[in-house]
């Protein structure tokens, strides 16, 4: 009769033991979550702030490049007016920046439809 009394006994703490080890885990796992939210957190608040000192450098950069094509627009008219006069100078200008552009909207047609063909699974070379 004190075999089953010991057998139970250690049943019991065998199970109290087994509880209290998945406690533990438990509880590790949840501060582990939470670190983890936190090192998360703090990683997405690093990359937000770059972001915007990103962005404002690229928003620069643009306007700078815009004012320099400006100047180079105002230069091509004021070099080539002596030689072709101020209209066809003008003419002369605009008619190129109306090619380049042209040329730039074809580029973009062909990758948008490259990239809608390969996105639809017709085309494996994009």
């Amino acid at each position: 009769m004190t075999d089953t009394k010991t057998e139970a006994g250690q049943d019991t703490g065998a199970d109290e033991s087994l509880l209290g080890g998945a406690r533990a885990l438990l509880e590790d796992g949840q501060s582990l979550i939470a670190a983890e939210l936190e090192f998360q957190k703090a990683r997405a608040g690093f990359v937000l702030g770059r972001a915007k000192s990103i962005l404002a450098l690229a928003a620069l950069a643009l306007a700078l490049l815009f004012f320099a094509l400006m100047a180079l627009v105002v230069g091509l008219l004021l070099a080539l007016a002596p030689l072709i006069g101020p209209w066809g100078s003008l003419a002369v200008v605009f008619f190129g920046l109306l090619a380049l552009t042209g040329l730039s909207v074809l580029g973009i047609l062909r990758r948008v439809k490259s990239t809608l063909r390969a996105l639809k699974g017709r085309d494996r070379a994009a």
